[in-house]
């Protein structure tokens, strides 16, 4: 072999080597940065114990501020019971943030445990904590020393008033306040003005005090005849425009004087010859005094304000009496815009209130959301089934699977077909809701044959034949592999589909997931239908999810 030809495979051999450690570096930052992305580790404060004392359970997860975190909740601990589920600590440094959750744990017999590996849900991703021994003392009781006494009796123990007073009274006191401001400002009867209270004077009170008014002006001092004039004729048209001529103010001065001689004439009201001859002479001088700049002296003047002060005088002691009728009609007239303005004030009352409820409902939409706001005041289902605080933790079928759901489930029968008789020796079937309401859950275990071979992939297979046989369209499926907290392997069925409501024809847009498991000779199953829009189901769903346990037989 020549020499160049050696050199040539070694620098094909450096080269291998070369990209072998390149591609041996880049698989392990691959699968640093896989497992680095979300970090879970679990602690406790003791792994030895007395009977009845709590120890500490921490789960540490490490993960980045968009990742949604799911921790364990309800008796996911056993065989240890969970007495205290503490709130989650929260710290960010930068774009990763540290999640701390802690759990009371206890255990009422002697025994050495092991706290089964918790599922916590990372991003849509499932990752478990270790498994912890703790062992679990007996306390020694001398009873040579220590005498022992009777049980007991019951005591009953007042439920203590919790925090819903403290709501009742910032109700109570905001109810108060608005209650108070509108009284206030639209239905407290308030002072009158010295106009409105001159307005309700009788027209001839009103005139004479106006008469007085215009005598303590100062206008004939000032030598203001113009102002004074004008004054002294608005005073007597206003007088006649109320109680004689309703076109009195509008009315020039011959029109007015022709006016009150026709109604002297046809004996309507009777007035003296000189009245209507005086009140002609000053309306005339008046119009001089405006119009013309003439300027009558001051002695004149008052006269003139005593002829209309007497005039007037005159003109009362002539109108005749209101008739029983006008004085009815006055009465109703009153009644009437007394109940328009109490109308008034109850629109403007409804309306400030209608304001102030929106102005709240508004703030709160901002700050919790419009849907939520809209379902806590309006109410519903799926709500208030995940805020419950009645959830329940029980156990179905043997070997039996332990799910903690918001209702209890309750027992159905379910008649197997023929053909399916021989490959199951019985079925379970527990249930709440229905396929057509908006949230559907069944638990389901059949007893297998043992002279038959079970394949847990074609039992999944007739999950989709199921639906499609109950008038499902439209599904789309997507198959996942899952772990309960104690290990038990199953396979996860979900999707969406439309479901077809059989009496009304209304089709509603579903999503469903179906978990199957085998266990010791029972295929158990569990079903969850829901609304596709609706978040609070979603949310149901996976608290359910993360409860299930299949409790395995001892060895």
């Amino acid at each position: 072999m020549k020499i160049n030809d050696l050199r040539f495979i070694n620098i094909v051999s450096k080269a291998g080597k070369s990209f072998k450690r390149s591609l041996n570096l880049f698989c392990i930052l691959v699968l640093i940065s896989g497992f680095t992305f979300s970090q879970v580790t679990s602690s406790i404060d003791s792994t030895s114990i007395k009977i009845g004392e709590q120890v500490t359970y921490e789960i540490q997860v490490k993960a980045d501020t968009t990742d949604f975190v799911v921790f364990p909740e309800g008796q996911t601990f056993m065989p240890l019971e969970v007495i205290e589920s503490f709130k989650v600590d929260t710290t960010i440094n930068e774009r990763r943030m540290n999640l701390i959750k802690k759990y009371g744990l206890t255990q009422f017999d002697s025994g050495v445990y092991t706290i089964p590996r918790q599922k916590v849900v990372v991003a849509n991703k499932i990752l478990f904590t270790d498994s912890l021994k703790v062992e679990v003392r007996s306390i020694e009781i001398d009873t040579t020393k220590q005498g022992l006494f009777d049980i007991k009796p019951l005591t009953k123990v007042d439920k203590g008033p919790g925090n819903w007073w403290k709501y009742l009274l910032i109700s109570f006191l905001i109810l108060v306040t608005i209650g108070l401001l509108l009284y206030w400002f639209i239905w407290r009867k308030k002072p009158l003005s010295e106009e409105e209270e001159i307005a309700l004077l009788p027209p001839y009170d009103r005139a004479k005090l106006a008469l007085k008014k215009l005598e303590e002006s100062g206008y004939l001092e000032n030598k203001a005849l113009k102002d004074y004039y004008s004054e002294l004729t608005l005073i007597i048209r206003k007088y006649l425009d109320e109680k004689v001529y309703d076109h009195s103010l509008e009315s020039t001065t011959d029109e007015l004087i022709d006016r009150l001689n026709l109604l002297k004439e046809g004996n309507q009201i009777d007035f003296k010859g000189e009245t209507i001859n005086n009140l002609q002479s000053i309306l005339k001088r008046a119009d001089l005094v405006k119009f013309a700049k003439a300027a009558p002296d001051k002695e004149l003047a008052q006269l003139d304000k005593q002829t209309i002060e007497s005039e007037i005088d005159h003109v009362k002691e002539i109108l005749p009496e209101p008739s029983e009728e006008e004085k009815l009609l006055d009465k109703k007239y009153r009644e009437e815009l007394e109940r328009k303005q109490k109308r008034k004030k109850i629109i403007t009352t409804a309306i400030i209130s209608v304001a102030i409820i929106l102005a709240i409902l508004g703030a709160f939409s901002i700050k919790y959301g419009f849907n939520y706001v809209k379902d806590t005041i309006i109410g519903h289902d799926s709500k208030q089934l995940l805020e419950s605080k009645d959830w329940i933790t029980s156990d179905y079928g043997a070997p039996s699977l332990t799910i903690t759901t918001p209702k209890v489930l309750k027992r159905v029968t379910v008649e197997l077909p023929d053909d399916m008789k021989q490959a199951f020796l019985e079925n379970q079937m527990f249930v709440y809701g229905s396929l057509m309401s908006n949230f559907y859950i069944a638990v389901n275990s059949l007893y297998i044959n043992p002279e038959v071979e079970f394949d847990l992939n074609r039992a999944v297979e007739g999950v989709m034949v199921q639906f499609e046989s109950q008038g499902a369209q439209n599904i789309i499926t997507r198959q996942d592999e899952i772990l309960t907290p104690n290990g038990s392997e199953g396979i996860n069925i979900n999707g969406t589909m439309i479901l077809v409501n059989p009496l009304t024809k209304k089709e509603m847009d579903s999503k469903y997931s179906i978990l199957n498991f085998y266990n010791n000779g029972a295929y158990q199953q569990v079903q969850l239908i829901y609304d596709r829009n609706d978040e609070y189901a979603e949310k149901i769903v996976q608290r359910i999810i993360n409860s299930i346990e299949l409790i395995k037989p001892q060895v």
